[in-house]
């Protein structure tokens, strides 16, 4: 069934997590690029009308850019993921999501808490537990990621590949007052 998703693209991160996303994550032969997930998942990309799109704008626009790092790795069962810091406004916009479409519960509902991560490796708990050591050495030899969230991607993949769907650049509402 197609998909869709918000996410927070983290291109910063390919320089430490590409290999190993490649090596250990099946979404990236799908074309997801390293990101942050907000929501998934969203509506079937075929509903996606120009209101639900200016509903998602409404919600997302009361985030201002902000810049983040990824410097700790994280663990779920069978993923390692980079943790952002500040992990606040990721979970913020997507619990802004869920309450403007509170049909579409983040992960469908499957978990209690949000956990903002950019996950490396995912479905398989040795890869995991792998590409956490990994990670874990590349980040004592290069230190943490610098990143800045400026906008949100929708992401969709009714051609069997993740793509941009639509982009929701953020904006400072300080400097958007004043123009």
């Amino acid at each position: 069934m197609p998909l869709s998703a918000f996410v927070v693209k983290v291109p910063a991160a390919e320089s430490i997590a590409a290999d190993l996303r490649r090596r250990f994550d099946p979404s990236v032969a799908l074309g997801v690029p390293a990101h942050i997930t907000l929501l998934v998942p969203f509506m079937d990309p075929a509903l996606i009308t120009s209101e639900v799109l200016a509903r998602a704008r409404r919600v997302l626009q009361r985030t201002a850019p902000f810049s983040f790092v990824l410097g700790k790795v994280g663990r779920f069962p069978e993923t390692a993921y980079l943790a952002p810091e500040p992990a606040a406004p990721f979970i913020a916009m997507t619990r802004a999501l869920a309450k403007e479409f509170p049909e579409f519960p983040p992960y469908d509902g499957a978990h209690d808490d949000i956990v903002a991560h950019l996950s490396v490796a995912h479905g398989n708990a040795l890869h995991a537990q792998e590409a956490a050591i990994e990670l874990q050495a590349r980040l004592l030899a290069s230190g943490p990621v610098q990143a800045r969230c400026t906008e949100i991607a929708l992401i969709e993949n009714t051609s069997g590949q993740w793509m941009d769907m639509h982009v929701f650049p953020l904006t400072d509402p300080a400097t958007s007052l004043r123009s």
